[in-house]
This record gives C-alpha cells, structure tokens and sequence, in this order.
C-alpha cells in the first residue's frame, strides 16, 4: 500500500473513532443533563404543590380533593402534559391525582396503568426506569411526580441527530482536509523519489532541488547537496584516472622506448650509458608516482593506515630541516624558523604521515623560492598554525582554488599529487591547510590543527 493511502486510512480511522467516543460522551452527558433538569423541575413542583395542598386542606378540612393545581405551579420550560401527580397515603393507597392524568388510570389496589401496569413500590424504589420521579412525604399523605423517560429521550434524541449533523458534516470537512494535506505532504516525496533514481543511475548533474519546508525540505536539500558532491567526485575521479593514465603512459614510453632501442642496437657507446641512466630515472619516476597514489588511495579509504599521537611540532619542523637541508644548500636557499610562544606545541597526528606532508610542502616551497624559506608557529583561536612561506613569483590565481586537487601543479611541479597528499594527511588530523599569496611576494601555505585540551 503507497504512503499516501496508508496516511489517508490512518487518519480516517482515527477521525471515526474520535468522532464516535465524542458523540457518545455527548450522549451520555445530554441524557444526564436533561434527567437532572427534569428532577430539579419535579422538585420544585413538588414543593409548590405541598404547600398548595396544605393551605387547601386546612381551608376546607378534607384531603380528598383532586390535584388540580398542578397546572398552575408548573414550570414553564415543562409542558403540563408530560408531569404527573399521584397523591397517596401511608398504606400505599391512591388518594388522588392530577387532573391531566389522561394516560394514566389509578385503581384502588394501589396499581396504575401507563401504556402497561406498574404498582407505585416500584416507582418510589426507582426500579421502573420508564419515569422519571420525586416522592415528597407531606402532612396530607405521600405526594409521587413522575414524568415518562420517553419525554426527555426524545428531547435529547432529537438534539442528539442535529449534533451528529454537525459532526457528519466536520468529519467530512477533517477528511478532506486531511487528504489535501497528506498530498501536500506526499507530493514533495514523490519527487524526491525520482532525484533519487537519477541518483541511483548516476546522473548527478540532472537532480534538481525539490522545494519543501520542515524536515521533507531538510532531506531535500541534503539530498541536492550529495549529488552535487558525488557529481564533483565523479569528475575528479575521472579525471584522475585521466591524469594518473596520462603521468604512468610518460615514463613507461621511455622506459620501452630506450630499452627497445638498447636491445635492437640502435644505441651504442654512450647512447647504451645514457638510455640505461633514463629507464633508471623514469623507473625512479614511475616506483615515486605510484607510491604517492598509493598512500593517497590508503588516506582517502578507511584503512587503518592512520595511527595518531602527540606530537611537538617543534621536533617535527627540526627533523623536516635536515631532511630538506641537502636540497636547500644545493639551491643555496635559507630556511628560517620562528615561534610566537616559547613553549612547545602539540598536535595529534599520525607523526610518519604529518612529517610527509611538511616535507611536500617545505618541497613545494624549494621548487620556487628565489632565496629564502620560512617556518612560522604560533597559535592563534584555539589552533596551531604553521606556515610555509617562500620569496617566489607565488601562486597564480587561476591555480589557487585548484591547488590542492590530484594531478594539478604548477610551472615546475613534478607529479601534482604532494600537496594532494599533505592535505588528506592534515584532514584526517583534524585540521586545514589553505594556500594564498603574501604581501611582500611569494606563496604561503599554512596548515591548521586544533589545539589539545589540557589533561
């Protein structure tokens, strides 16, 4: 069964049950209402009645008289016909009655018939649920008014059937309602349903945003947003495989190439020596770039390749300079070093990989300084920042928002994924690396880490 239908019948089965205990609380509490009315209204003519009678019989001195003032005393809200009086002594017997008694006929074995026969014990003891009652004992005798039931649930029968009217009709009203909103509802989902199949069929750049408020517009727009990712991945991954095919094909053509030539004897003498010293370079090469595609593959998937401690950032800048310091003085370059605090500063890293990727990036910045490199720490809105600057052209602004992407470099880079690799390194520590251009000239790259709360 589709969502909607299994809304729709939700909802209509819990508007009937909802309607239906309503109307037969209403019921109840318009039966009790109408019965307590009617006995109030009983009482008071009882009441008036008493005193009528008593005035009369000592006027006259004889209680064998007819209730006939019944009809004056009575309420106005209670027709004269629907009440009454049955006026008895202590033995039970029938002394007199109303004179609009026309349905009933009293006999003198204290028994009465209305539409069936009943004996008053049975009235005064509210065992006949046909009446309503109040017996009021009186100096004359014992005063009985009844009322027929069938009077007030009539009444309350006849009210009863225009609420229900009214209910119909709201319950109709809810329903329809309630339809129209399940498909407001419903709709956007069915929407999203199709992105989702363009999703499922990789067709990332046709998903469209569905426009929804509260938590359908949420997944919506998450849904949008994950397309838009996994199209932007899907391009660099093609666009990987483009490049990494593009940088392996080079080496491997020289390396077929030359050993082709060596082994046909077009090389002799110092080709032989030449050739031999390219297929080593490009091997070199080629042993270097998939090492580095390698290590960003294990970054990249959820391979137990990242083991984290901590470490002071000051050993691992020192360590970084005498790796570096063969190459720097055979560019004849300087490296200097600062700090903001004379305290040492530690990060949680992987301390293999984050010396890999200060040693790219210290690499990066020797392929372009004209004369000096420098090492900055400091901290700065709870981060540990250290940057890399160097006295170079910098970085062009065509380059910069691509930077750190697989395969790209720059005039004189090598296999574009160095910087590649020390940014997966610094986010799998929890950290950032940016790029931009100084002031006075030159790249800057700065990584950034959070810093550790203290134990």
């Amino acid at each position: 069964m589709k969502l909607a239908h299994q809304i729709n019948l939700a909802f209509s089965i819990a508007l009937v049950l909802l309607l239906s205990i309503t109307a037969v609380v209403i019921h109840f509490v318009l039966l009790n209402h109408f019965v307590g009315t009617q006995k109030e209204e009983l009482r008071s003519i009882s009441s008036a009645m008493s005193a009528t009678m008593i005035q009369g019989t000592a006027q006259k001195g004889s209680i064998e008289t007819e209730l006939h003032a019944l009809p004056a005393i009575m309420p106005s809200s209670v027709g004269t016909a629907s009440v009454e009086a049955i006026l008895s002594d202590e033995t039970g017997k029938v002394l007199s009655t109303s004179s609009n008694m026309s349905s009933i006929a009293v006999s003198s074995n204290t028994q009465f018939v209305a539409g069936q026969t009943s004996d008053l014990q049975n009235i005064w003891n509210g065992s006949d649920a046909r009446y309503i009652t109040e017996v009021k004992a009186t100096p004359i005798g014992t005063l009985t008014l009844l009322t027929p039931m069938s009077a007030v649930t009539s009444i309350e029968q006849a009210l009863f059937k225009r609420l229900l009217i009214v209910f119909g009709a709201a319950g109709a009203f809810m329903l329809l309602f309630g339809l129209f909103i399940t498909k407001k509802l419903i709709q956007p989902l069915m929407k999203l349903q199709q992105e989702l199949k363009k999703v499922k069929e990789r067709h990332f750049s046709d998903v469209k945003l569905i426009k929804a408020g509260g938590e359908i517009g949420a997944v919506a727009k998450s849904v949008y947003d994950m397309a838009g990712e996994l199209n932007r991945f899907n391009h660099v991954q093609k666009q990987f495989f483009q490049n990494a095919s593009h940088e392996l094909k080079t080496p491997l053509m020289s390396i077929s190439g030359y050993a082709e030539g060596i082994k046909d004897g077009i090389f002799e003498g110092e080709g032989i020596d030449k050739g031999l010293d390219i297929i080593m370079s490009e091997s070199s090469r080629l042993k270097n770039l998939v090492t580095e595609m390698t290590l960003l593959a294990k970054l990249d998937s959820e391979e137990d390749s990242f083991r984290t401690s901590e470490i002071a950032l000051d050993d691992l800048v020192v360590e970084t300079i005498e790796r570096m310091n063969p190459l720097l003085m055979k560019k004849g370059l300087t490296l200097h070093v600062s700090y903001d605090d004379n305290e040492p500063l530690t990060v949680r890293a992987d301390r293999d990989k984050l010396l890999q990727a200060l040693l790219n990036v210290v690499s990066n910045a020797t392929r372009y300084a004209n004369q000096h490199i420098y090492i900055h720490s400091s901290v700065k809105d709870d981060q540990v920042l250290l940057s890399v600057c160097d006295d170079g052209p910098g970085i062009s602004e065509d380059l910069l928002p691509y930077l750190f992407h697989r395969f790209v470099k720059g005039k004189d880079g090598e296999s574009g994924l160095g910087l590649a690799i020390s940014r997966a390194i610094v986010e799998r520590s929890g950290g950032l690396i940016t790029a931009g251009n100084r002031k006075d000239g030159g790249a800057v790259i700065t990584m950034g880490f959070p810093t550790l709360s203290p134990s």
